[in-house]
């Protein structure tokens, strides 16, 4: 029989993902789900110019996709006013997360990041080899000074905050994360996630200079932008950064279509401002669903709410599980406390309608075996 010659690093890490996807729920349970309120995807789609582009190119697949991104480079540097040098594009920020801590991290180096932040930048981490370092989050916010000081004292080469944070949909206002990054100790790179930032309140983005070495920021087309089956993201920094990307990267990893279809969703700013208008308007219609069932919401700033049930994880865990068995897929954060609360994802009018009409039943439920268990 043959055996693999696998790294002892490999071999020593588990065969996992960071999330289960609808589809494998779905086939597990012999039934697709009723609405789909679980990844954080933009029920409202992309920009119906993004959707000619894409479908437009579909002759000339046949094509590998531009390695360099020149053309969608060229109109985030307008978009941003910065230089193309700045942006690097990738396969969504998490194939950009990738490439960033195969640059920084070997065996044993120290990351830091918050307990029950975005899994997959820790997947990342621990299949490099790094050594990850969790600070807990203050309240239901991720905490840039515990963050930093962390940095500190275990001599981090990266940092990682999201700003929006995703699972809580928790926001800073960017002045407070630079005027934190005072403390962000020398040498340590700070990795800013701003996936959901064009869903949040104006002063969300941190005003830093695009050529300040101490930072690197990751956004994306799959929120806001309605493309997160085309996997386009970008990452903007200093050009000595930007460029090394270029000694790791996959160049032919973004497909032709998704480069036209991001670069006219970029061009539409009438649909952007629709979108993020449907987004406030779900917001508020979850936070009417919560209140109804006399539960309440953390104030978000991207394209989900997070429900506090208002007991512990295993709790909400009862409620998760019940509002699946009744066809729709939704999330929760991993780590508690914030495991209290479950995760809903802005949806249509008839995807919030089956989440209005499936919660008090879930919560019945979840109930009756929490007395069952006391």
């Amino acid at each position: 029989m043959t055996q693999f010659r696998f790294t002892p690093l490999a071999q020593s890490l588990p065969a996992t993902v960071p999330f289960v996807g609808p589809e494998t729920q779905e086939r597990q349970r012999g039934a697709p789900f009723e609405a789909r309120l679980g990844a954080n995807e933009n029920v409202f789609g992309p920009s119906p110019r993004a959707i000619e582009a894409m479908q437009n190119v579909a002759g000339d697949i046949w094509m590998y996709g531009d390695p360099e991104n020149h053309d969608l480079r060229q109109a985030l540097a307008a978009h941003h006013g910065i230089a193309p040098e700045n942006i690097v594009v990738g396969e969504g920020i998490d194939g950009l997360l990738g490439y960033l801590v195969r640059l920084f991290i070997g065996s044993g180096d120290a990351v830091v990041t918050s307990d029950g932040a975005y899994p997959t930048f820790n997947y990342h981490v621990a299949g490099f080899g790094g050594t990850l370092h969790k600070v807990p989050y203050s309240g239901d916010y991720e905490d840039p000074t515990t963050l930093f000081a962390k940095a500190a004292e275990v001599g981090a080469k990266l940092v990682y905050l999201a700003n929006p944070d995703n699972p809580m949909g928790t926001w800073h206002k960017g002045t407070d994360i630079v005027a934190a990054m005072e403390a962000l100790p020398q040498g340590c790179l700070l990795v800013l996630d701003e996936a959901y930032v064009e869903c949040a309140p104006e002063g969300t983005e941190a005003p830093v200079d695009i050529d300040d070495p101490r930072l690197i920021r990751m956004r994306t087309f799959s929120k806001a932008y309605g493309m997160a089956g085309a996997r386009v993201g970008y990452a903007l920094g200093t050009p000595s950064l930007i460029s090394a990307f270029n000694k790791v990267r996959n160049h032919f990893g973004m497909n032709r279509a998704a480069q036209a279809g991001a670069l006219a969703a970029l061009h539409d700013g009438d649909w952007l401002e629709r979108v993020q208008s449907e987004i406030s308007a779900a917001r508020d219609r979850i936070d009417v669903i919560a209140r109804e069932n006399g539960l309440n919401v953390i104030p978000s700033a991207t394209n989900f709410v997070a429900i506090d049930c208002g007991q512990d994880g295993v709790f909400a865990k009862s409620v998760l599980d019940a509002l699946i068995a009744k066809g729709l897929f939704v999330r929760m954060p991993f780590a508690a406390p914030q495991n209290r609360c479950i995760r809903i994802s802005c949806g249509r009018r008839q995807d919030l309608d089956a989440f209005a009409a499936a919660l008090p039943g879930a919560l019945q439920v979840a109930r009756a075996q929490a007395n069952r268990q006391a």
